[in-house]
């Protein structure tokens, strides 16, 4: 039993000056709660409560132990039903991660019309593209783009990503546009940092997941810099479709090797626990679920 729990147990039979009278409140047998006043005085090493047939008073220690726990419970139970609020409503702090090219896009939006439906919930948003231990770092959520693999974590799905191979009109008329993932490797490829030194992109052929090596340019830890050199004929790059869009509409960019995106990769949510999290941050995946199924 813990401490904060015999305590309380002794609290009762203090402020009650009886332990059958304890008991009833606390809805459980007489013995038990003699067993539990006296582990507490085992663990604290005093004598808290003077016992006769048919009295029970406080000790000089047992006095003490009833005013000082005063607070210390009454702060418990103020924390225990704000937790249980927090349960039941959206409140508090939600701390999530995402990567940096969702915020170029509409996260920050979405994540304002969230804050307009629950003005009680207050969020800390880190942005990086690193894949981050989210126990150790404090995180609620991690909002990823790519393969779910992490078997330790809840994920929900969010949406399907589609990834597109792309570079300007000229790049492909001087370096001749690919039909086959295979033909890469006669290109620049212009490639996220978090690839590694022989970096490769995926592509779904004949029905499998395939890892196509590229010859990099250029590597970065953000998509940014890359659409910005490949605005500039440097080379091809391979990123979500909502990165270019904007590009491929104008024309600045032409997708290629559409066919072969591969139809495994989700943006999706993370979280460590299936059970017992806070109503703000169910609120929050919900939100984004629907939110992302509507477009």
């Amino acid at each position: 039993m813990d401490t904060l729990e015999l305590i309380r147990t002794f609290r009762e039979v203090a402020q009650r000056g009886s332990f059958s009278m304890a008991a009833r409140s606390l809805d459980v047998s007489k013995a038990n709660v003699s067993k539990y006043v006296a582990e507490l005085e085992t663990r604290l090493g005093v004598r808290l409560l003077n016992r006769t047939t048919r009295t029970v008073s406080l000790t000089d220690a047992g006095s003490l132990l009833l005013a000082r726990s005063t607070p210390v419970m009454e702060m418990f139970e103020l924390t225990r039903l704000e937790l249980q609020q927090r349960a039941r409503k959206p409140t508090g702090r939600v701390r999530l991660t995402a990567p940096h090219g969702l915020a170029q896009f509409d996260l920050p939006q979405l994540l304002g019309e969230f804050m307009q439906t629950y003005p009680e919930v207050h969020l800390s948003l880190d942005l990086n593209n690193r894949m981050v231990d989210m126990v150790d770092e404090g995180l609620d959520i991690a909002l990823r783009v790519g393969r779910i693999q992490d078997s330790t974590l809840i994920v929900r799905k969010l949406k399907r990503i589609e990834f597109v191979v792309c570079a300007t009109p000229a790049y492909w008329d001087q370096r001749g546009l690919p039909g086959h993932p295979d033909d890469l490797a006669d290109h620049d490829a212009l490639t996220y940092s978090l690839l590694g030194n022989q970096p490769e992109w995926r592509f779904e052929i004949d029905g499998q997941i395939q890892s196509v090596p590229v010859r990099s340019r250029m590597d970065a830890t953000d998509a940014g810099p890359l659409v910005g050199l490949a605005l500039h004929g440097l080379g091809a790059v391979c990123l979500p479709r909502p990165m270019v869009q904007h590009h491929l509409d104008s024309g600045a960019l032409v997708a290629t090797l559409q066919d072969y995106s591969p139809r495994d990769v989700w943006l999706y949510a993370a979280y460590t626990q299936r059970r017992h999290n806070s109503a703000a941050l169910k609120a929050l995946v919900a939100f984004l679920e629907a939110k992302w199924r509507e477009e």
